[in-house]
């Protein structure tokens, strides 16, 4: 039965001011017939342009949150890393500084936190190969699974694809958008409870790579 949740949504990772990669994934989404976009965060700090990066999310309507390296940008932190984003126009700054830590969604699936790490903990992470003390001392992780607030986690940080659950809990990390890491954008079919990754090339083709239940 229908609700008004969302049921199929696109999921952009960690950005990295990779603005040729973003325009063709926004594109391909779109094609995709999604209800609605979503971005992880860590727009800036990349070998693109950020400014365009902040106008496309925007002119989009894209549901973002706010990354490690959007904050560090906002405080003037860690500008000696390479490819530190220097400066951006004002609208930017306020496209940035605007930006939630996370954001709880409705969706089919059950409700979804939107975040880029775990949590409001935007240096937070799990990965596809932790396994047991590296889950056992994870507090951001065991926070979500002790609250029991949300069903679904799309998340970001460690640009690594990955879909795993822990006790209802389902993580979806979107990986990333930057070249040399395995640039990838997903597709989330909330109802068939399903996420397609797909490969975003130096090319331009974004393609099928895998597809996993949840």
């Amino acid at each position: 039965m229908r609700t008004g949740k969302m049921g199929r949504i696109g999921v952009i990772g960690d950005v990295h001011a990779e603005d040729e990669a973003l325009d063709r994934v926004l594109a391909f989404l779109a094609d995709r017939g999604v209800e609605r976009i979503m971005a992880v965060g860590d727009i800036v700090d990349g070998p693109g342009d950020a400014d365009r990066c902040c106008r496309l999310l925007a002119d989009h309507a894209v549901v973002s949150v706010r990354g490690n390296h959007d904050r560090w940008f906002l405080a003037g932190q860690m500008r000696d890393l390479p490819h530190a984003t220097a400066a951006v126009e004002p609208r930017s700054r306020l496209f940035l500084a605007g930006l939630p830590r996370s954001l709880a969604l409705e969706t089919t699936a059950g409700r979804l936190l939107l975040c880029h790490g775990l949590g409001d903990d935007d240096m937070a992470d799990v990965r596809p190969d932790d396994e047991g003390h590296a889950l056992e001392c994870n507090a951001a992780l065991a926070a979500l699974r002790r609250g029991r607030e949300f069903e679904l986690v799309i998340a970001g940080h460690t640009h690594r694809r990955m879909v795993r659950a822990f006790d209802g809990l389902t993580i979806i990390n979107g990986g990333t958008l930057s070249r040399g890491h395995d640039p990838c954008a997903l597709v989330v079919d909330l109802e068939g409870r399903t996420v397609s990754f797909h490969d975003v090339t130096d090319g331009g083709v974004v393609r099928v790579a895998q597809a996993v239940s949840f």
